[in-house]
């Protein structure tokens, strides 16, 4: 019985069902040892990147600290402490428009641009002056504006805007600068720019989003810088002679080129 054995033993190691056995164990092992290594390379690469997702974090962090963050100068301080002054010819037809409308044209100026506003009844004008108050540079600038918006003829809710917005200015002419009329050639040209009942003056207005007033043979016009380029020519060829009609419909073109761009 152990021969038998024996020689059964000896059958089975030298069938080839084992061997086949063998060679699948084998590449088992193989394919497990691969795969164990994929992921240690894997684990290796996101170990990589977090580490340098951390140095970029503290790169920023270092360089953020490092830039200085200084608070803004208010007006008194970029004037080294000393008040800045301006003063404002008020016109003698302004006198009774600046008593009415005095506390309406005072309260933005002190409180938002917190500045400080006088008239000086002596010399005849609107005096500012910045105070320790005055947080922005330009507001100074913008109240000069302001108040010489009023002196020329614009409401304060138009003359306003120029507190607010940034990219708004005056422009100021006079007819005899187009075209030299004598007589009743110039009160003709100004009726053909007012229209009757100034309808003529507040077409151009809406549809170029300007203001516009009439002082005698100046014209003062209120609005951005390419607004006020497109009032100014309809304005010149009414005092060339260009029937009103015909301003009408280069302004409809013009107000339908306007919406279309906006």
């Amino acid at each position: 019985s152990n021969e038998t054995q024996t020689i059964r033993d000896q059958h089975n190691a030298t069938s080839p069902c084992s061997k086949m056995m063998d060679v699948e164990e084998n590449n088992s092992t193989e394919l497990s040892q691969a795969e164990i290594q994929q992921q240690q390379l894997l684990l290796q690469q996101q170990r990589q990147q977090q580490q340098q997702q951390q140095q970029q974090q503290q790169q920023a962090s270092a360089a953020s600290s490092s830039i200085p963050n200084f608070a803004p100068l208010s007006a008194m301080q970029q004037s080294q402490g000393k008040a800045e002054y301006v003063r404002v010819n008020v016109p003698p037809h302004r006198f009774t428009p600046l008593k009415s409308s005095w506390m309406d044209i005072c309260e933005p100026i002190v409180k938002h641009m917190k500045l400080q506003i006088r008239f000086n009844p002596k010399k005849r004008c609107v005096e500012l002056r910045t105070s320790p108050q005055t947080q922005y540079a330009d507001a100074l600038q913008k109240a000069t504006e302001f108040v010489r918006a009023f002196m020329l003829g614009f409401e304060i809710r138009d003359a306003i805007a120029l507190l607010r917005l940034d990219d708004l200015y005056i422009d100021s002419f006079e007819i005899k600068d187009v075209k030299t009329l004598p007589g009743e050639h110039l009160s003709r040209a100004i009726g053909r720019i007012a229209g009757v009942g100034g309808k003529t003056k507040y077409t151009i207005e809406n549809a170029t989003k300007t203001r516009i007033v009439l002082a005698d043979t100046h014209v003062h016009i209120l609005g951005s810088f390419k607004n006020i380029k497109i009032a100014k020519d309809a304005i010149v060829r009414l005092i060339m002679g260009s029937p009103p009609g015909k301003v009408y419909t280069q302004m409809r073109a013009v107000a339908q080129r306007l919406k279309e761009r906006f």
